[in-house]
Order: C-alpha cells, then structure tokens, then sequence
C-alpha cells in the first residue's frame, strides 16, 4: 500500500530512462554493442513511457519519431552542451536553436542544459575533486546570460530549459549552483534535479529539492553506492572511472539517497513532468533492463505511479 503522502498519481507526472543505462555517451566503449532499438524496447519492456535521447539515436526526425511511435515511446529531453566559457555566445546558441527546432518535433517540452566548456567530466586523468574547475565571477556572468538568451528561445518555441548541475562542470555544489540560479531570471531558467549528481557532490538531495522545487522543469532520478563514492575519494578517481565503478545505480539499489523525502517533496509540490531513471553503468555488470524493472517496481512500490 503507498504511503499517502507520497501518492503521486495525481500528479502529471510520467516515467522515462535515459539510454546512458544502455549505452553510454562518455565512455562509448560502455555498451558499445547495444542498438537505439534495444535502448527503446527494453525501455518500453520495463514499464516506461518516455526517453532521453542518446549518442546512438538517429538524427532523422522521422525515423525516430517512427521507432519511438511502434514501441509507445516518447521523447522527452536531450542533454545539450553549453560552452559560453570558452566559445563565442553566438555559437552556443545558434546549436540550441536547432536542437530545439528538432526535439520541439518529437514533442519534447524541456531541454536539460549544462555549461561544459571547461569541465574534466570526459577526461579521464582527471581526479574528480581534486581538478574540477572553480569557474571566475567573468565566467558565471557569461553562463547566466547565455543561459537567460536561451531560456527566451526556448520559451518562444512553448520549451523550457532546465539548468542540470554536474560532477566536474564546475557546476557541481549547491553553493555553486546557487550561485548560477540566483544570477538567472527565474522564468526563463529552471532547474533540472538530480538525485545522483547532488549525492556524489556531497550535498543532500533533499535539501537540494527542497530550495529549488519550484524551479524544478525536469528530473532525473539514480542513487549513489556509498563504497563506491569512499573509493573515489581514497583512490582519487576521475568521474568515468567512478561510472566505470558503479558510482551510481537506479532508485531502490544504492544506498544514499533518501527517497522517502523526495517522494514527499514532488507529492506536496505542483510538479508535472518527467522523471528520468538515469543511472549510468556498465551493462555488463548490470544488465540495463533488470535494473530498469527493478527501479520501474521501486517506483511503483513507493508512489503508486
């Protein structure tokens, strides 16, 4: 029986995966032999209705809009690169004029949105705590206008942008994160939260949740195994050796995540969206499609959804 408190079925809100569970972007080796197809199918087999797109998706906006319609999928978001630290304004946002011209036709609402232009979360020399990069006051203030230019594009196109703070982006503590969100116009830069990446960089979630939920546009759900996380530190690991790892799993396996107060904190809100189950691993220790079920059953167990 659900607990009332954290009933969700009445909210809007609807279940989607990230195909990084598949196949993954950073570290293509990670799943390298697994098809968009299978993404979607074993997506669609475990109970959701919705994805992200990945590396291995097709550009054609037919063709995908094809393969999502006969498996019942929907595509609901794409990770989108920001580089206003180290590029010209202009070309950050002619590319995300584009991708939302093309997500906007595959329905999607929301663009989830990180600044990359200086971050070490692909380079895998680099330690995570000890070399992400601490960006300058000149640097925040680019971000946070490029960010409110796109929050105008998307919002002339019906879309919203959600700001997704990020391991090794210099984005990545709720000091810095605050930091971003209160040098941006609240109407046109939400939030996109994300259990996992808060955990790893020693916050809480449910703290995080709890200032940002009003701004919150897009959700991304993992959790973190606490052994893993100790081990990074100890050894010093870079942030695709700690996903190399298990640095993180689906909600119902990890241990770090409080989920009983982030299920109370999206059933008290007025939050209607997605939340993602994104929880990157290697699918040869952890097949993609048992994990995707058993956090679909945890889900179900917990909200009622």
């Amino acid at each position: 029986m659900t607990n009332s408190k954290m009933d969700l079925t009445k909210h809007f809100i609807k279940l989607g995966c990230a195909p990084i569970n598949w196949t993954n972007d950073d570290l293509p080796e990670l799943g390298g032999e697994l098809t968009f197809q299978q993404c979607l199918s074993e997506m669609a087999l475990a109970g959701f209705s919705g994805s992200e797109i990945g590396n291995k998706y097709p550009t054609d906006v037919n063709e995908l809009a094809k393969a999502c319609d006969i498996r019942g999928m929907q595509i609901c978001n794409q990770w989108f690169s920001c580089e206003f630290t180290t590029k010209p304004e202009s070309e950050t946002l002619e590319a995300f004029d584009k991708i939302t011209d093309f997500l906007k036709t595959l329905g999607a609402k929301v663009v989830g949105v990180c600044e990359t232009g200086r971050t070490i979360q692909g380079d895998i020399t680099k330690k995570m705590f000890d070399d992400a990069p601490t960006l300058t006051e000149e640097e925040f203030e680019k971000i946070a206008r490029g960010l409110n230019k796109m929050g105008e594009i998307a919002k002339s196109k019906g879309m919203k942008i959600g700001y997704h703070y990020h391991m090794g982006t210099g984005i990545q503590s709720l000091a810095e994160f605050d930091k971003l969100m209160n040098m941006t116009d609240p109407e046109l830069v939400g939030a996109l939260f994300d259990t996992g990446h808060a955990t790893f960089a020693g916050e809480s979630a449910v703290e995080v949740l709890k200032k940002y939920i009003d701004r919150v546009v897009h959700i991304h759900f993992k959790d973190v195994r606490s052994d893993i996380l100790q081990k990074v530190k100890d050894e010093k690991l870079s942030f695709l050796q700690a996903v190399k790892e298990g640095i993180y799993t689906v909600p119902g396996d990890g241990d770090m995540v409080n989920w009983d107060s982030i299920f109370e904190i999206i059933s008290a809100s007025n939050y209607q969206g997605w939340i993602v189950i994104e929880a990157e691993q290697d699918p040869a220790k952890a097949d993609p499609l048992e994990y995707a079920i058993k956090a679909r059953k945890f889900i179900t167990e917990k909200t009622g959804l």
